[in-house]
């Protein structure tokens, strides 16, 4: 049974085809870039400057940055994430080196970066819930399992998925609601 691509694997792509299209100098790509990292930057780079209004000017001249180094982007030699997240660490680390009044924090203190990508006992555990989640839903009735599959998997409402089996939306609700609970008995045994 091939294996269905997780929210993190299209999560993921989706960020690598943003940096790729911003290094061509996208603007929408860019925004979009910015809509997805901004938060997680500027946790970042916040956490190195100490001070809201410095890393909020430290996070412009990362995203001044990312613009004129996104085409240098490598996706073989890192995750679009961590790229990012190195360059504005690096920027943060700049500004205190820079600013003359504070004493900068040892390079021991700066936190770390972490890869986002699953560590290897991580990715087999998912692996097996996947399967046993996979497993679990060719058990349900067809229309049950459709149900569940296209709200979840594809973010479907409620109303869409009785619209489209021709159904009231209870029905749909219900459809849903009863598959849950033979796939949360269905899981439980897999224990």
């Amino acid at each position: 049974m091939p294996l269905r691509r997780t929210a993190s694997d299209d999560a993921r792509a989706h960020l690598a085809a943003t940096l790729i299209a911003t290094g061509s100098e996208d603007r929408a790509a860019f925004r979009e870039l910015y809509r997805l990292t901004s938060a997680k930057l500027f946790g970042i780079v916040l956490r190195i400057c100490g001070e809201r209004q410095a890393a909020e000017d430290v996070l412009h001249d990362v995203y001044l940055l990312i613009w004129r180094r996104a085409g240098a982007w490598e996706p073989g030699r890192a995750s679009p994430i961590s790229w990012l997240a190195t360059i504005a660490r690096n920027r943060a680390i700049d500004w205190r080196r820079a600013e003359g009044s504070r004493r900068a924090a040892p390079m021991a203190e700066a936190p770390e970066i972490a890869d986002p990508a699953p560590d290897a006992e991580a990715m087999l555990v998912a692996d097996g819930e996947r399967h046993s989640l996979l497993e679990c839903l060719e058990e349900l009735e067809p229309r049950t399992r459709a149900a569940i599959r296209t709200a979840f998997f594809d973010g479907m409402t409620y109303n869409a998925i009785a619209a489209a089996q021709g159904v009231p939306a209870g029905t749909a609700k219900s459809w849903i609601r009863r598959g849950l609970a033979r796939l949360k008995d269905c899981l439980s045994r897999d224990d």
